[in-house]
């Protein structure tokens, strides 16, 4: 059965994107420019986008009876093929939609899974779509199927909405959705015992978060001279890429660039990428870049923290202290730059006005960065029983070690940076351990 379930929609499709305002409910300013993005993202055509309201939601199809009549004119004029609601649909109004305007509809959910399709280029990537595809898939059994025609690879034997055939879909489905967890787990195992290798190391780590195309990957790039994939769209970035700096003062530390955040984002996807969201919540710190210059940052922003504090509900991990880049400082005015580069000496969490395309306040970012990851950590000179090989490994695995010697024949000296915490850690494992400093 092939693995990759999600095709590339043929690029004779023609999309049309309609927002639903449900009652009158305050939406961000930009969020249709959003959807556009978000449709253009899998390579379609589009023909028109547009918010509508409605006041009261029609429990079989959303939309009133007269705002599908005249949606269904333009579709019919224009050629489309493709319905995207941004918006939450349930599969009973999905399935109505199809049946009432003859065409393919995908609401926000389906969208954002297509595109992390298109997106994901690793194996891991690819599982976690997967999951996050056959949760997706699970909660919609009801549906007719119509629309993933072009992706019955894996289920070209599936029939109507029968009862039994029905059972028989939530079974397979069920089997795969166990099968990935499985896989899943073998990845969150790796990822804990890459956290581990680094710790040992004495490198702390650094996540850097945000709202999708804040300019992660170009600051990421910036910090770390690398060259991972930084791009004016959405999710260009969803397998995590980690890489250890040296800093100014010689120590030792690593970057995390991580899966953009989006409003809305689904509980799909959540639970699917946890191996991969687990890297943030588990780094000693957070970068949040924003995208200052974005009219929306405020929304974008709330957002992002809304679903850190998910993430942080859980995964049961206590959420790691913040600081903000306020990001695309260079398409600001000088005026602009001025009032927010004050706003940001006060701010909280702390704030740095920056450009990861220009360069423009990294250096000192990168020096924040190092007083953060290392706040807490001071020099110190740790003796210990030579034969000691637990304490002597838990120094290297848990502090930052930087020099080692034999004390005569029977105890060993060590250079460790540590923090109160780990000094009284120690003292507790060991009577015979000595710490000076």
């Amino acid at each position: 059965m092939p693995r990759d379930l999600i095709d590339r929609r043929p690029p004779e499709d023609v999309a049309a994107v309609v927002l639903p305002v449900i009652g009158g409910a305050e939406v961000a300013r930009s969020r249709l420019e959003e959807s556009m993005g978000l449709a253009e993202a899998l390579g379609v055509k589009l023909a028109f986008a547009e918010q509508v309201n409605v006041r009261e939601p029609h429990p079989a199809r959303l939309l009133g009876a007269g705002q599908l009549d005249a949606l269904s004119r333009r579709f019919r004029d224009q050629g489309v093929t493709l319905f995207i609601v941004d918006g939450a649909l349930t599969p009973v109004q999905q399935r109505n939609l199809e049946t009432e305007l003859k065409l393919k509809v995908v609401d926000r959910t389906g969208l954002i899974l297509e595109i992390f399709g298109l997106r994901a280029r690793t194996a891991e990537g690819r599982l976690q779509v997967e999951m996050a595809r056959s949760l997706y898939e699970r909660s919609r059994l009801v549906r007719t199927w119509t629309h993933l025609e072009r992706q019955r690879g894996g289920f070209g034997f599936l029939g109507g909405p029968g009862e039994s055939q029905l059972e028989t879909d939530r079974r397979l489905l069920d089997k795969r959705i166990a099968g990935f967890k499985r896989e899943l787990e073998d990845v969150r195992r790796t990822r804990r015992l890459q956290r581990e290798g680094r710790a040992r190391r004495g490198a702390p780590v650094a996540a850097i978060v945000g709202y999708t195309n804040a300019g992660k990957s170009t600051l990421f790039n910036r910090l770390t001279s690398s060259d991972v994939l930084a791009a004016d769209m959405p999710f260009a970035t969803l397998d995590p890429t980690a890489r250890e700096i040296v800093a100014a003062s010689g120590r030792r530390m690593a970057l995390v660039d991580t899966v953009g955040f989006i409003t809305d984002l689904p509980t799909t996807l959540v639970a699917a990428f946890r191996a991969t969201l687990e890297e943030a919540m588990e780094a000693d710190m957070l970068i949040h870049v924003r995208d200052i210059a974005h009219p929306d940052t405020e929304y974008q922003s709330n957002d992002v923290y809304t679903i850190l504090e998910q993430l942080s509900e859980e995964t049961g991990l206590e959420r790691p202290p913040v600081i903000e880049v306020w990001n695309k400082a260079d398409a600001l005015g000088e005026a602009a730059r001025s009032v927010l580069a004050a706003r940001a000496e006060t701010h909280n969490p702390p704030a740095f006005l920056a450009s990861a395309l220009t360069g423009q306040g990294v250096d000192e970012l990168l020096f924040r960065i190092e007083g953060v990851l290392f706040r807490n950590r001071r020099p110190r000179r740790v003796t210990i029983p030579a034969a000691d090989g637990r304490l002597h490994a838990w120094l290297h695995k848990n502090c930052e070690v930087s020099a080692e010697m034999l004390s005569g024949e029977s105890e060993l000296t060590l250079d460790v940076f540590m923090t109160d915490e780990d000094v009284a850690r120690l003292r507790g494992m060991s009577p015979d351990a000595r710490v000076e400093g």
